[in-house]
């Protein structure tokens, strides 16, 4: 697991040089299926170290010194719940995808439309759930159900959760689904030219992603 914590807090880092995090914001972790390590309480992404993570078991009971961030419930329930497997989850509140996230109409069926098929494979379908209080009990329960059908989530006037096998994965869909948000706002009011129902369908049949 060194080398996947090692991992994670390469990608904090980076989270945090390119705008994508900011102040103390944002959390990661990842699991081996009996514990996890996740970012500590109150801590910036920009300075984290594998000393500083909080580990606790799949229960939340806490396996060392370090005091795990207030949004540790959401991470327990993706895990015991994905139903791709997932060993890593990244969660941010980066500027499009929140942005995105505070659409009063925003469609929760189809949250954006399919510009590119890097949107599908990597992100689609994207859940959305409504707003429930950062750190609730609420919240990582409706986490815990988005899991079960989807690596994404975007949680109202919040930010986002994206799942992976390893944290590489998790961070690539995190990247692509932020600057999918960033392209539907510049896009929003030109005449587009989405994939089509058979682009799409290509994609799925080659890929494996709806």
């Amino acid at each position: 697991m060194q080398t996947e914590i090692d991992s994670l807090c390469e990608a904090a880092a980076s989270f945090h040089a390119r705008g994508y995090a900011f102040g103390s914001t944002g959390n990661l972790s990842v699991s081996d299926g009996k514990r996890v390590w996740i970012s500590p309480t109150g801590a910036s992404l920009r300075k984290l170290t594998p000393e500083r993570m909080a580990e606790m078991d799949m229960d939340g009971l806490a396996l060392n010194g370090n005091k795990a961030s207030k949004e540790y419930p959401f991470h327990l329930a993706a895990y015991r719940n994905s139903f791709s497997g997932a060993r890593a989850l990244v969660h941010l509140h980066s500027t499009w995808a929140v942005a995105l996230s505070c659409l009063e109409d925003l469609d929760a069926a189809a949250p954006m439309p399919v510009f590119t098929p890097y949107y599908l494979m990597r992100v689609a379908p994207l859940a959305v759930i409504p707003y429930l209080r950062p750190g609730s009990a609420e919240l990582a329960e409706a986490v815990g159900e988005a899991a079960r059908g989807h690596d994404c989530v975007l949680m109202r006037n919040h930010g986002f959760v994206t799942l992976g096998g390893t944290m590489d994965e998790a961070v690539d869909r995190a990247e692509e689904l932020e600057e999918t948000a960033k392209l539907f706002f510049l896009l929003r009011n030109e005449k587009l030219r989405l994939l089509t129902d058979g682009e799409r369908a290509e994609i799925a049949r080659v890929y494996g992603r709806k």
